[in-house]
């Protein structure tokens, strides 16, 4: 339908934009670096552009800049881990149209893609506040079953995941998740490798085993390479290193909710 340039130097971004906006039937280009993102801009003349702020190099607000020389007209959004005031005001004034935090609903980014799309010409509508919440009347929320030991990450991951609108349950044990799967598969699996009796690898072997076919993200402070090997073998969807960021995490559920459902 329409190319975009996604400019990020986080690999995990680009790999949910590219995935989130290619089932919309969108052409996404990548770069990981302001100045290949200028390149790209240049070679192919994107309908919008998807930049972020804090990148090697050239700046995604200097990256603004330098597009709205070359095309005042241009479609330029901002995806940021950092969302001050100071920095929302100056991608305004540097043209943005928009200024969303990563990690944001698929439907708000969605909307915003979707009105940066929109011909110049075309009545646009109210837009959102930048960074705005979920819309009301959506689908059912994504389904994610927590399994870990540690009663603080259960309760951490709990609290964090049901705030961002996800249907959590949690389980302490293998035993208990396998239980929880057969009541009601979730779309989408946290898993710590280290568990009591039955470890994260046993669990994961069950499930596949049980034609489990939703997506398994692995929690883990384990280094050891065989134990990661197969956990990838058994189509792991990422391995979140402990301790982990929340705002890294959220990512990944999205990517994992995503691919659960290809």
């Amino acid at each position: 339908m329409a190319t975009i340039l996604v400019v990020d130097d986080e690999r995990l971004i680009c790999d949910l934009l590219r995935l989130v906006l290619g089932s919309h039937g969108h052409d996404v280009i990548v770069a990981s670096t302001g100045e290949a993102g200028l390149e790209l801009f240049e070679a192919r003349k994107p309908r919008l552009t998807i930049i972020d702020i804090c990148m090697p190099g050239i700046g995604g607000l200097e990256v603004l800049k330098q597009i709205h020389r070359k095309d005042p007209l241009a479609a330029v959004m901002i995806l940021s881990g950092t969302a001050t005031e100071t920095l929302k005001r100056q991608a305004r004034e540097g043209g943005a149209y928009e200024f969303l935090s990563k990690g944001v609903p698929l439907d708000d980014l969605m909307g915003a893609v979707n009105r940066g799309l929109m011909p110049p010409a075309s009545p646009a509508p109210t837009p959102l506040p930048w960074g705005g919440g979920a819309q009301a009347g959506g689908p059912e929320p994504a389904s994610i079953l927590v399994v870990d030991d540690d009663p603080a990450i259960r309760n951490l991951l709990m609290d964090f995941l049901t705030a961002r609108g996800y249907r959590v349950r949690t389980a302490q044990d293998g035993p208990a998740a396998l239980a929880l799967v057969a009541q009601h598969a979730p779309e989408l699996i946290l898993l710590d490798i280290y568990l009591p009796g039955m470890n994260g690898v046993a669990v994961l072997r069950e499930l596949r085993a049980r034609q489990y076919a939703g997506g398994v993200i692995v929690l883990s402070g384990s280094k050891e390479e065989k134990l990661l090997e197969a956990m990838l073998k058994m189509d792991a969807v990422e391995l979140m290193p402990k301790p982990f960021e929340l705002e890294r995490l959220a990512l990944a559920v999205q990517v994992g909710l995503i691919l659960s459902k290809h």
